[in-house]
Parts: C-alpha cells; structure tokens; sequence
C-alpha cells in the first residue's frame, strides 16, 4: 500500500474512532465491547493472512512484538472504553493528541532517545496548561476527596493511563523491530490481547449484556474492521516506513476532527474552557513537532516521495 495512502486511513480512522467507543459502549459493557472488536477483528485478521497465504511468526522476536503491541491494544483501548463512560468522545481524540509530548518525556529515560529543547519543554508545559483547562473541575474534586473518582475525574484518570500506554507501546514495537508485516503484527498483537480482555471482564464483573442498540452494536464492527483491522495495519505500515516523529503528527489533526464529529453526530457539547483547553493541547503539540526544523524536512520529504 501507498504510504501517504495508509497515513491518510490512519488520519480517517483515528478521527472516527472516539465516537465509535462513544456509541459501542452503549451497545456492551466497556470491556465486552473493547474484546468483542478485537475478536471479530482477530478472526478477519487471520482469514486475511490465509487468503495471502502468509502465516504468523512464532518466534522470539516476532512474540516480543506481539506483547509490545499489547499495551496499545488491550491497555490503551481499554482504557479509552471505560474513560468513554464519562467523556466526551472529541476530549478522547483532544488527550490522545499528547501522546508524542508524552513519547517524548519516556524517550528521555532511553538511551540514545529523545532530549529536549527550550520550545519542547515549553510544549509541555503548554499542554499541561491545556489539561488543567480541559479537566479543571476534575482536577478540583481530584484533591478534594469524597467525589474524587466520580465522573468526569474518573475518565480522566483512564484517559491519561490510556494515552500513556499508547506512547509507550509505539515506542516499544518499534525497538523491538522484528520485522513482521504489518498484518501479522496487527493479528499476533489482536490475538494476544483476548485473554487479558477476558480476564479484565472477570475482574470487574462485565458480561456480554447487549442493551438493544443496534448502532452500538454497528459501531463494534466498525471498529473491527476498520479501527482495528485496517487502522492497525496502516498505523504499524506507516509506523515502520516513517520517523516515530511524522507518524505523530497524525495526533495534532484528529482531535480537530473527532470534535467536530462528536458535535455533529452525538449532540456533545462543550464549555468554552473546554474548547479553550483543546485548543491549547492542539498548539502544544504543534509547537512540539515543528519547531524542530528536521522533523518538519522529515514530513516534507514523507509527503513528496510518496505522494
């Protein structure tokens, strides 16, 4: 597949997968929903790699690939279902576009990783501005006691573990560099997160209830197919052709978007701290990713020579 083909679906997908959460969590419980999608997913996963007569490495290598993946696809999609119980599906795309800022703060404990400049530290700080904006109120009940997990707290403490294990897997699939396909990191990856789903539905007691909606249950196989199956692969694609750096910029365009789909689609409305806060998430990660003059060359010479 074209590349810039592939970044554009990322963009696509990732920008209506908040809603997808949003509206399959309304269908199941959150992690019923989050395993059931990476079930049907896996199962399509595995009929594409037969049809292409491809089959999935069992090596070493290629199984500590597969658990790289796994903090992304259990702990990071998890997270996100049960933070989509009290959120917002736009404020789910608004935090996730943290993740290279956070990348980047973990890179610094790597040897040979990332090391901040002035304007990246200042990135930072901007972004944590941002939050404080977005989830003040959250922020006030957090040290407040009683109500500290209640609500709009609580979601954002899933949230903020959910983009955390997301910058983490990213960083760590792409160390660990075995060398799979694409589609056999996306299947080994599925396929090795059900049992921790079903084990994550056990502890907290979540079944399969299915509350009647038909869209939620549309919304679940949305995401198998193009969330997971078709998302997955074009993010470890371009994840593999690209610097870690233009795969994130993917994050500073979306979040515009899922915003403006939740208001349009599921009535979501925001205060104007809130959109303020937003805003500011987007121009941190902007002044993160271009201020530095090589990655803007890195994204210029991606656009043309794969255009």
């Amino acid at each position: 597949m074209n590349t810039l083909a592939a970044y554009l679906i990322v963009i696509a997908v990732w920008a209506t997968t908040p809603l997808g959460i949003k509206w399959s969590g309304e269908a199941l419980p959150a992690f019923a929903a989050a395993g059931g999608r990476m079930a049907l997913a896996a199962l399509l996963g595995v009929l594409w790699l037969m049809v292409r007569g491809q089959g999935l490495p069992l090596h070493r290598r290629a199984l500590s690939s597969y658990g790289a993946a796994l903090p992304g696809i259990f702990g990071a999609m998890g997270c996100s279902y049960m933070a989509a119980r009290d959120l917002p599906s736009g404020l789910l795309s608004v935090v996730f576009g943290m993740a290279p800022l956070i990348s980047g703060v973990m890179l610094l404990a790597v040897r040979g990783g990332a090391r901040f400049n002035g304007w990246h530290w200042m990135a930072c700080l901007l972004g944590l501005v941002g939050l404080g904006l977005v989830f003040g109120d959250s922020l006030a009940a957090l040290f407040g006691g009683g109500a500290a997990l209640e609500g709009r707290g609580r979601g954002m403490l899933w949230i903020l573990a959910a983009v955390s294990l997301f910058a983490l897997s990213g960083i760590v699939v792409q160390r660990v560099g075995a060398g799979l396909a694409p589609m056999q990191q996306t299947v080994g990856g599925l396929i090795g997160s059900l049992p921790l789903y079903g084990l994550a539905m056990l502890i907290t007691g979540q079944g399969l209830q299915w509350s009647g909606d038909l869209r939620g249950l549309g919304a679940i196989v949305y995401l198998a197919v193009f969330g997971s199956l078709v998302g997955f692969y074009c993010y470890f694609l371009v994840l593999s052709r690209l610097p870690a750096a233009t795969v994130a910029l993917v994050t500073l365009i979306t979040p515009v978007l899922a915003l403006s789909l939740g208001a349009w689609l599921n009535d979501e409305q925001l205060g104007p701290r809130v959109l303020a806060g937003a805003a500011v998430i987007v121009a941190a990660l902007g002044l993160y990713l271009f201020g530095d003059r090589r990655v803007r060359r890195q994204v210029v010479s991606a656009t043309v020579g794969d255009g």
